[in-house]
């Protein structure tokens, strides 16, 4: 029986959008297209495709029964149209339907199957018991103008080396400042991944785009780093995140990628006594990789230091904590000045507390000076003007 156009549908979800706009744009290659069984076992067993590492198979098989019911009707050489959130996505050319083995896939992914995992428990709503696999056109593409913008930039400095940041900026505090202003000693351009978007623990990704596009060009040399979305799907929610961030970089046209000791992928895997890392297992992909050192201020040094450079012991030690310091954010709380920037600090509780104050001026007038003059003044101000007063030493 032939099928109808609407039955040659399926409904995935941005996730999956985000992954196959990536390939499209040729930003995980060699992947180039949804693989079949064949190049699906291949790669399970060897990590590679084209002699090329990929840590496992590119595969979409989204759950749900209409999706099922469609994946066992359709036949090679059907078209299929691709729907994400209501819109038409993509249309793919079927070359092969095959079954999967859902916990498999989790431990190709995670490493583990365990049900408690936060990760897991999302993907397997989301994982079906068929891949699709074929080429595919996409009717548009994000993935093209960051391309476009890392290229502008380059041309624009005459830049001959790239160096790559992956973050989450979540929020953006006086670690993320050094290793940022660190990269830069060595490259001529840095390129940040600002991951988009994170999960629901996160601040909203237009606050933490703002707050770094705020830091680069007001304390930094001018056009030396722009900034790139990354759509951080499911496929780099595992242990092998640090792979893929490599050959996304790679594909953008970096260099080098430098990642933080404490990196969760590389933590599993780093030994202090050894150089052997998950990194050792590229092969074919043609990019420097280098670990940056641990940050943390020191009380005794009174400053932000490498803990390989500081003779003081952890208990003197302050570290830098995205968690910590944004649930001080969320709890309307300006974090200490040695922790985050007071501009971006000041920023974001402005953003995530508006019209918080009763009488903001009277308030801005009762506790600040004000040197005599009379003027409006924003919250974001006032946090600002605040942050100064915390910083006095002379009654403390």
């Amino acid at each position: 029986m032939t099928l109808s156009k609407r039955n040659r549908t399926l409904f995935i979800d941005q996730e999956a959008a985000s992954a196959l706009e990536l390939v499209s744009a040729g930003l995980l290659y060699p992947v180039t297209k949804l693989m079949n069984k064949r190049e699906s076992d291949e790669v399970s067993k060897t990590g590679m495709i084209k002699g090329k590492t990929f840590p496992f198979p590119f595969i979409l098989a989204p759950a749900g029964r209409r999706n099922e019911e469609v994946l066992k009707s359709i036949r090679p050489g059907e078209d299929v149209i691709l729907v994400a959130e209501g819109e038409r996505f993509a249309t793919l050319t079927v070359e092969e339907v095959f079954e999967i083995d859902p916990e498999e896939r989790l431990l190709q992914i995670y490493g583990t199957t365990d049900i408690t995992h936060p990760g897991i428990q999302a993907t397997l709503k989301r994982l079906g018991r068929y891949a699709i696999a074929g080429h595919y056109t996409l009717h548009k593409n994000s993935a093209e103008k960051s391309k476009r913008i890392i290229t502008e930039a380059k041309e624009l400095i005459g830049a001959k080396q790239v160096s790559a940041l992956v973050m989450a900026a979540n929020p953006l505090h006086r670690a993320h400042e050094r290793l940022i202003r660190q990269t830069l000693d060595t490259t001529d351009l840095v390129v940040i991944f600002l991951l988009k978007p994170y999960n629901e623990q996160n601040l909203e990704y237009t606050l933490r785009y703002e707050t770094l596009k705020y830091f680069l060009e007001n304390f930094l040399p001018k056009n030396k780093a722009v900034i790139v979305p990354l759509e951080n799907s499911y496929i780099f929610a595992g242990y092998n995140e640090i792979i893929l961030d490599a050959i996304v970089a790679k594909n953008y046209g970096c260099d080098r990628l430098v990642i933080g000791r404490n990196h969760a992928g590389l933590g599993m895997f780093y030994d202090c006594n050894s150089n052997k890392s998950i990194i050792d297992r590229l092969v074919g992909i043609d990019i420097e990789i280098e670990i940056a050192s641990e940050y943390v201020y020191c009380d005794k040094c009174r400053t932000l230091v490498s803990t390989n450079t500081c003779p003081h012991g952890q208990h003197h030690h302050i570290s830098y904590k995205a968690d910590s310091i944004r649930e001080l954010l969320e709890l309307g709380i300006l974090p200490p000045a040695v922790l985050m920037r007071k501009e971006l600090s000041s920023y974001i509780l402005s953003k995530l507390y508006p019209n918080r104050f009763k009488n903001l001026e009277k308030l801005y007038y009762d506790v600040l000076p004000v040197g005599g003059l009379l003027q409006e003044h924003t919250e974001q101000d006032f946090y600002m003007e605040l942050m100064k007063l915390y910083q006095t030493t002379s009654l403390t």
